[in-house]
């Protein structure tokens, strides 16, 4: 077992959730973690450590052991990702129906495309 699996075990542990539903949520394979904890694989690409360390408000530097901080806000104070808007999100994601995913897959376009035009 790698810092990497513990990092993300005890962040799970921290968050009162299952490392199964965290790999769910973000869209990678639960398979990733019996890999890490069996040490077939020792790392993750930046995509997905990415990924995770956004789920859990936290730097990739973070996760992946380099840093002993998680990841302060402007003030100083550690940022909690899953706020009750997220959580809500997320869990109910998947009970939407095709066309509110539709929806919501549009309106995400839109705002990466305007965030592309103002760079």
């Amino acid at each position: 077992m790698g810092t990497l699996y513990e990092n993300i075990t005890s962040l799970c542990n921290e968050r009162g959730i299952k490392g199964g539903k965290m790999c769910t949520d973000i869209g990678i394979s639960k398979g990733l973690l019996t890999d890490l904890k069996m040490g077939r694989r020792t790392g993750v690409s930046a995509v997905t450590a990415q990924k995770i360390a956004d789920y859990f408000g936290v730097s990739v530097a973070y996760l992946l052991g380099k840093e002993t901080e998680k990841a302060p806000t402007d003030s100083g104070e550690r940022k909690d990702v899953l706020d009750d808007v997220d959580i809500a999100f997320y869990g109910e994601y998947k009970e939407l129906t095709e066309e509110d995913r539709a929806t919501i897959r549009d309106m995400v376009s839109v705002m990466r495309k305007r965030r592309a035009s103002e760079k």
